[in-house]
This record gives C-alpha cells, structure tokens and sequence, in this order.
C-alpha cells in the first residue's frame, strides 16, 4: 500500500467519482483507476462498490480509507517535523576536527556562534589517516578533513565537499639555525639535516618523501611524532627540522620557532569539510559551514603571501 493510494481512496469516499478525485488531486482519471485497482489487490477485499451513479466505499474500503487517513495525517506531521528540524538554526551539530584544525578553529568557531538562535556545537578531535576521513561521516554531522594535492579526491559520489584552505606546509626551523636568514628554502637544502615529521601516511610525511626524492638525499628522522605542538617544541629545542601549516599553525609556534616556505615541491594540503549530502540541508549545519568559513578566512589572508607565524620571539 502506498500512501498516494489511500489518499485517492479517501477522497473517492468523500467525492463518490474517480473523475472528481482526479480533478481534486490534479492527476487523469485513469491514473486514478489504476492506482485504486492496485490498492485492492493488496488488500484483497473489494474496497468500492457502484451505488447508483456513485462510487462508494465498501465498509472494507470505509475502514481501511479511515486508516488512511490516519496515516496521510500523521505523514504530514513527519513532513512538518523534519521541516521544522531542517530550519532550526539552534540544532545540534557534531563536528570532528584533526588536531591542528581543532587546536586553531574550535574555540574560534565557539565565539562565532554565540547566541541563542545560535547552532549547538559537540565537537570532537579525530586524527586519522587520510584515506579515513569520509568514513567519519557516518559519525559525525561535519568533518574537517586534509589531504595533499597529489592524493587521491575525496569520494565524491557518498560525499558532499566544502573546500576550506589550500595551505602550505612549511618549514619549521630554530630562530638561530643556519637557514633561517634565507627567505625560501629548496629541497637540497633542508635534506641534509635531521628531522621532526608525522607517521606515515599523514601530510608531512607524504611532503618528506618527495623533499628526499627531489633531492636525491636520503633524508633522517629522527621522531615521528602527529602532534604539531609537539613538533614545534622539539624544533625549538634546536635539534630537529620540522613542517608546520602556514595557516592554522599560529597557536603551536613557540618562542624561537620560525616558518619559511619550501620552493620546487607541492606541500599544500587542502583543507575541507565533509559530509553526507542530507545533513547539509539542515539550517543549523549550514551556519557552521558558513562560520567555519570566516574563521579559516581570517586565518588565509590572500593579500598576506608570507608565512603566518613566519616569526616568533
């Protein structure tokens, strides 16, 4: 049984013709007549009846057009309360960030959506490989997610994508090292030294390989560590080289740290928000796409093409 199907009973109960019920559902008469003779095979009693010139229901079609109706009624209550969940700006939206997204943009975001009509936000820190990312959508109403140019695209048929940032990695090196008074900096010359960098399969690593590649230099880590902050910190103690984004990497830079571009070689990741393509039909996940916009935007300055945080003292 459909619920188009009780509909037309329904309305032939109380218009006695198909012609009239067509005529009210805007529909052709003979679409009536199919639709009802469907009906009543499934049913499997004889739910109409020829009184006069009338078509009227039997006490089966009488009984199952009241059960309809209650169904019509309380299909139209769902309507109306899936509708009033999509438009409230004040609904409940998840969002999962990787570490250094969430380290920079949370708290920022808090501050952008405060206020009573305001979405309320559960966020939450998931750092996972970037082939893992689009599986979070099945927890989360959102997911800030990275992946590096050269990667494969976000799978775009299950998938909705909002780009965010396009942002550098650079490199991370002691205010008093040797290359720090160069403005840029090569491959050949960052290979030679020792390095901080992520696991493998994460963003630095990926940039690493490519640094040792382009150079013909095997390159030697020293700690694989995926936590930026911690990064800085072992670059600041003066032993270790690292890579930090440019953007969101403000916070984490700690005193005697410094950021200089790396020239030759593709280090930019993208920066996007995933979803499910009917979470975004919320209000409320609209406004946080929106807010997460201006945050990161403030953070990108396009008119600014020198490293964030490019020094710290």
């Amino acid at each position: 049984m459909e619920i188009h199907q009780l509909e037309m009973l329904r309305e032939l109960g109380e218009l006695g013709s198909v012609k009239a019920v067509a005529e009210t559902l805007m529909v052709t008469p003979s679409a009536v007549s199919q639709q009802l003779a469907q009906l009543q095979r499934s049913a499997g009693v004889a739910l109409t009846q020829r009184q006069g010139r009338q078509l009227a229901l039997t006490p089966a079609g009488q009984v199952l057009a009241n059960a309809g109706a209650a169904v019509v009624s309380a299909m139209a209550d769902a309507r109306a309360a899936i509708g009033k969940y999509h438009e409230d700006p004040s609904g409940t939206v998840s969002l999962s960030g990787f570490h250094s997204a969430g380290q920079v943009l949370f708290a920022a975001l808090e501050r952008a959506l405060d206020g009573p009509d305001a979405p309320q936000l559960r966020l939450t820190d998931e750092d996972v490989a970037q082939q893992d990312f689009p599986g979070l959508t099945a927890r989360y109403d959102l997911v800030l997610a990275h992946r590096m140019d050269h990667s494969a695209p976000w799978p775009a048929e299950t998938t909705a994508v909002i780009p965010l940032a396009h942002e550098p990695l650079d490199v991370a090196l002691p205010a008093d090292h040797p290359l720090a008074t160069r403005p840029a900096l090569t491959a050949h010359d960052v290979a030679q030294w020792p390095w901080v960098t992520s696991r493998t399969g994460y963003s630095p690593a990926d940039v690493l390989s490519v640094i040792a590649s382009v150079s013909n230099h095997p390159v030697e880590i020293l700690h694989r560590i995926n936590d930026y902050s911690t990064v800085a910190a072992l670059v600041s103690a003066g032993t270790v080289i690292g890579l930090l984004p440019r953007y969101t990497a403000g916070p984490m830079l700690t005193q005697g740290v410094v950021l200089r571009p790396l020239l030759g070689i593709n280090a930019k990741r993208r920066i996007d928000i995933l979803a499910r393509p009917e979470n975004l039909k919320r209000k409320s996940v609209q406004l946080v796409c929106e807010a997460l916009k201006k945050v990161m935007d403030s953070l990108a300055d396009p008119q600014n093409p020198t490293p964030s945080g490019a020094h710290v003292h």
